[in-house]
């Protein structure tokens, strides 16, 4: 288990590097130094002292990743890639265009990206599970062909519409709750009550539908065969046997959500003014903020793998025929 472990995190790393350099690249080939300045100071004609000083204040004076002018290791750290980038490997996020420290500002919106996706995310796996055993249970019947035609329909249905139509609907002509805003304290459970609804009803579509495709295929394996002819009843048989048999490839499903339980939802968010990490990742992009851009996509990446880590591991909990070695 130990030695996997040390082979997972050192195969992590040239990933992680790679991410790194391939987003410096993509971001500098669409935007130099000298666009961003004049971009951040607002102005069509902008003197060169101005673009100058503007680089000079925040770290884009020096070349992108060589410095032939420098000499010995000071070509490569005297770089804006080694300056900007190679501190997030210890998790040094550095400052954003503004002058905000990056690292602060990831620590504050966390909690409210995690205030509304890790209720989404429970909620919503025990609704999707359940739902999925249901029309499992009563499969071949009317009840499993109208399940299926709901999950379809859900299926087909514009994420943004969930958010529109339930900002009209429970916001503007209900007034059960406000349409947008946060607060801190309990005073938040009354803004996040439906983003969380709205996140899970517009999952129950193509998750229950999986889940349901994954149950049925254990349902026509043998030890589900013997498992009946040894006379036990329908639901322990779902319950007891293909439930558990059927937690890998729910695990599996399950590591795609772990960075967005951190990096929040970009359209939830953005939607609802949520100060989160969704909004604070589009805030970056809309304002070009390339040491933002380049922190999310590090973190999400990072915590992707670390994910992955995670149900390797859980794999061993939940089916002991697996070994890691």
């Amino acid at each position: 288990m130990i030695a996997y472990l040390i082979r997972r995190i050192l195969y992590a790393i040239p990933i992680l590097i790679g991410v790194n350099l391939l987003t410096f690249a993509l971001f500098f080939v669409v935007n130099t130094p000298d666009d961003m300045a004049r971009m951040q100071l607002g102005v069509k004609r902008v003197t060169a002292d101005a673009i100058d000083k503007w680089k000079q204040q925040r770290g884009y004076d020096q070349p992108l990743m060589f410095n032939a002018s420098a000499a010995g290791t000071d070509t490569i750290t005297h770089t804006i890639f080694w300056q900007k980038s190679a501190s997030m490997f210890v998790l040094e996020f550095g400052y954003s265009d503004d002058g905000r420290s990056i690292g602060n500002e990831i620590v504050q919106r966390m909690t409210s990206s995690l205030a509304i996706a890790l209720p989404t995310f429970l909620i919503g796996l025990f609704a999707y599970v359940s739902f999925a055993l249901l029309m499992t249970l009563f499969r071949g019947t009317t009840l499993d062909m109208a399940g299926v035609a709901l999950c379809v329909f859900l299926m087909s249905v514009s994420g943004l519409f969930y958010i529109i139509g339930g900002q009209f609907l429970v916001s503007k002509l209900w007034h059960l709750v406000p349409i947008s805003g946060y607060a801190n304290g309990w005073e938040s459970c009354k803004f996040i009550v439906l983003p969380i609804v709205i996140g899970v009803v517009s999952g129950i579509g193509s998750s229950s539908r999986w889940y349901r495709t994954i149950f049925l295929e254990e349902m026509s394996k043998d030890y589900v065969r013997t498992a009946r002819a040894k006379g036990l009843s329908e639901l322990r048989v779902l319950f007891t046997h293909v439930l558990k048999n059927a937690m890998i490839p729910i695990l599996t499903g399950v590591v795609v959500v772990i960075p967005l339980l951190f990096m929040g939802s970009l359209l939830t968010e953005s939607f609802f003014g949520i100060p989160g990490l969704g909004s604070y990742t589009i805030d970056a992009i809309n304002a070009q903020d390339f040491s933002v851009v380049r922190a999310m996509v590090f973190l999400g990446s990072l915590l992707y793998i670390v994910g992955l880590i995670l149900t390797d591991i859980s794999y061993t909990l939940v089916d002991p025929r697996v070994r890691l070695s």
